[in-house]
């Protein structure tokens, strides 16, 4: 950040653990302590280790009691997790249906 660095990450998500609420939590509170003292806000993605939606609105708690309303926005806030998409459209088939689908009716990329 004192870098200029506009967007901060856990890691590529292609080693474990990847992204952890602990580590992300930690991250947060960096960017938390940088904005009061610069004024500055910078984003965060936590890669990889966040596969389903119940996960997915655990971080987005996390940022909201951390950073603010203003952080949840794809400008400064946004999962490196690939694997999260095919959930939410679980979740969203599941909702218009009433029924779970299976997994593999979806997109494995």
């Amino acid at each position: 950040m004192l870098a200029g660095a506009d967007f901060i990450k856990t890691s590529t998500g292609k080693i474990q653990p990847a992204a952890t609420p602990p580590v992300t939590l930690l991250m947060l509170e960096a960017i938390r302590d940088y904005y009061y003292a610069t004024g500055r806000k910078i984003g965060m993605k936590p890669a990889g280790g966040v596969r389903t939606s119940k996960q997915a609105l655990h971080y987005l708690v996390i940022v909201k009691e951390t950073l603010g309303d203003d952080w949840l926005d794809p400008s400064l806030f946004r999962f490196g997790a690939s694997a999260l998409l095919n959930d939410v459209l679980m979740q969203l088939e599941k909702e218009r249906t009433g029924a779970y689908q299976a997994s593999d009716d979806f997109s494995k990329d």
